[in-house]
This record gives C-alpha cells, structure tokens and sequence, in this order.
C-alpha cells in the first residue's frame, strides 16, 4: 500500500462539500475526503480562499483524468502531485 492522495481544489465551500459528498457516489471510497481552507498568507477574506479536497488512494485505483473531470464540474482542478 503506499500513501498516495489526489488534492481537488475548489473555487468555494458550497462546491467544496457538494464535490466531496459526490466522491464517495461516484468513486466508491472507503474514506471520507477531507476539506480543507487555502488562502493566500495575509488573506481573511473568505471570498479569496479557495477550498481543499483530500482524498486517500491507497491502492491507486482512482484515475487522475477521471478526477481531473470531476473537479471541473464545480470549475476546479487536481492539483498535480
């Protein structure tokens, strides 16, 4: 097993939490993906942040196009490792 974990990151929250409880439908996982805050170093503005989601891969059976696809559902990206 390695440690493998694919970041989606998100414009917003709402998107944030729809793309996470959507993974676990779409993709069957057997974690729940983790969300995450990510604003630039000095910015409060909750408008200016945007939004992790972490999820584990452990057996490597997610595929980074699928996810790649998923992402820009909500106009979001995976971050490439």
């Amino acid at each position: 097993m390695s440690d493998v974990r694919h970041v989606l990151v998100l414009p917003d929250r709402d998107a944030a939490q729809e793309a996470a409880e959507a993974l676990g439908e779409r993709f069957g996982l057997d974690e729940e993906p983790r969300l995450l805050r990510d604003a630039l170093a000095g910015e409060d503005d909750a408008e200016d942040a945007q939004w992790l989601v972490v999820l584990a891969d452990e057996d490597e059976r997610l595929d980074p196009r699928e996810l790649d696809a998923f992402a820009a559902q909500w106009d979001g990206w995976r971050e490439e490792p």
